[in-house]
């Protein structure tokens, strides 16, 4: 028997139907942690870090809105110079770190897009694995330690010229 538009919407809407290329949810317990004996990159593992990477950006994202909220309910004329150049320069401050936030939250979507591409967890200079203690300690890591390091090194020669 052929299926109708009707059948077919009824399927999409139970959840039944899956669009090509899209990946089944994998089951992941409370208590995971990625282990070295276990293939690296495998579904666990990368949905452990979406999970990790989607919290984190939640968080920056809500912190963010509190700002503005703040920002917004603190906007008022203090006559008293110094309080008010306190006050502006607090509310500088707290600009500048949402921006950093703001550009992490941007590494944190290219980390997200890795994992969609099948490139999270490698080193984008050698091709070579991250080890996992450092993607469980900074999830946005593009670069293998070694890498870093080299980077790091050329960069400070770079500034001292």
């Amino acid at each position: 028997m052929a299926e109708t538009s009707e059948s077919i919407e009824k399927t999409e809407v139970a959840g039944e139907h899956k669009e090509p290329g899209m990946k089944a949810e994998t089951f992941l317990p409370d208590d995971y942690r990625p282990a070295e004996d276990e293939p690296f990159m495998n579904d666990r593992q990368l949905e452990y870090f979406r999970r990790k990477l989607l919290a984190w950006k939640a968080e920056l994202l809500d912190d963010s809105k509190h700002t503005i909220e703040g920002l917004q309910e603190a906007t008022r004329n203090i006559p008293d110079l110094a309080d008010r150049a306190s006050e502006e320069t607090d509310r500088a401050l707290e600009l500048r770190t949402r921006d950093r936030q703001r550009k992490l939250v941007a590494k944190i979507d290219a980390a997200l897009r890795r994992i969609e591409e099948g490139e999270y967890g490698y080193c984008e200079e050698t091709g070579e694995p991250i080890s996992l203690k450092r993607l469980d300690a900074r999830p946005i890591a593009t670069l293998s330690l070694e890498a870093q390091e080299r980077h790091e090194r050329r960069e400070k020669v770079h500034r001292d010229d």
